[in-house]
């Protein structure tokens, strides 16, 4: 990160979340930063070229857009680049690293349904001759992939996702919420908010919406919590955390409740859902992401973790990442096609 410029830090570190939606964004942010707006969308546009910055735009709850999963596939160490080559393919696979287990190659479907995401799998199995562990997330107690670049920690209060009322909003309730143009509006975002002096009306163009209504919309479904967080979304590798660990947690069922809320609410902790086991391969049940400047500093996080899940953590293990394949934000457009 020291190659960032004051401007630029606080571009990163202050707007991950919470990004204007008003007409002119880039002018609040200017303002806010006590800068010129040319001046921000200048830096935001290096920051992209140089790869710090993802997109700017949304991150969706899972499931309300379609149906995703995380895959795995055990790849003999001389066909790792070849079959990680053949999962890239696949459009609706925007995760794809391989990592320090048996299970190697780890990668993420999102498709319109979730017998697209089966057949998905099962052309993969077909092609490679390896069969994907297919864990759909079952729960999920915090998901964010913020960074608080000061301190070297996930910013923001810990709290459960509520809607407007106060109450847990199911996933299922959620979705029938959600109309056409609603999904019109998500694939529009595929690839984020454009630098433009009125980005919105760009992207309400792109989806047949008035520039009022798109931001209207847009409103709601932050609020519903269909939107988990809209900002700039960051490249960690790139900013410095270059150690990351996929910590999979195998938890008695009647404890996955309070681990799982104990795991959300660590500040070293960016995600953290159920999935199921597949046994007897895959006895785990808990995931959670944990990123930090050095591999030494991840494994001091683990260990704090699994002091303070105590008689809980009956096992664990710690993936750590060894190459990114592939790493872009879910492709809503065919989705949309199919809402």
């Amino acid at each position: 990160m020291n190659d960032l410029t004051e401007l630029e830090f606080r571009l990163l570190n202050d707007w991950q979340r919470g990004f204007p939606l008003v007409e002119r964004p880039y002018a609040e942010l200017a303002t806010s930063l006590g800068v010129g707006e040319p001046a921000v969308r200048d830096a935001l546009a290096d920051l992209k070229a140089r790869g710090h910055v993802s997109r700017i735009g949304a991150v969706f709850r899972p499931h309300i857009l379609g149906w995703s999963t995380l895959a795995a596939v055990a790849c003999p160490a001389g066909r790792v680049d070849a079959v990680a080559g053949l999962i890239d393919a696949y459009p609706e696979v925007n995760h794809n690293y391989e990592r320090e287990h048996r299970y190697n190659l780890w990668f993420v479907v999102a498709a319109p349904s979730q017998a697209r995401v089966a057949e998905i799998l099962a052309d993969i199995h077909r092609q490679s001759g390896l069969r994907p562990l297919d864990l759909p997330m079952l729960r999920d107690f915090h998901i964010d992939l913020g960074f608080d670049l000061a301190a070297g920690r996930v910013p923001g209060a810990r709290r459960p996702h509520l809607d407007p009322a106060g109450t847990p909003l199911e996933t299922a309730e959620l979705r029938v919420r959600l109309d056409v143009a609603d999904h019109a509006l998500a694939a529009a975002l595929d690839g984020g908010l454009d630098l433009s002096t009125r980005p919105y009306a760009s992207l309400a163009e792109r989806c047949g919406l008035a520039e009022a209504d798109c931001l209207a919309r847009l409103q709601r479904l932050v609020d519903l919590t269909a939107i988990r967080r809209f900002g700039i979304v960051v490249r960690h590798r790139e900013l410095g955390y270059t150690a990351n660990a996929m910590v999979v947690w195998d938890i008695p069922p009647w404890r996955v409740e309070a681990a799982g809320r104990y795991l959300a609410g660590q500040d070293a902790v960016t995600l953290c859902y159920q999935r199921p086991r597949r046994l007897p391969d895959w006895p785990y049940n808990l995931f959670s992401m944990v990123h930090g400047c050095d591999r030494a500093a991840v494994l001091a996080e683990v260990e704090r973790l699994r002091a303070g899940l105590g008689e809980d953590a009956t096992a664990c293990q710690p993936l750590f990442s060894r190459r990114r394949f592939k790493q872009c934000g879910a492709r809503y457009a065919a989705m949309a096609k199919a809402a």
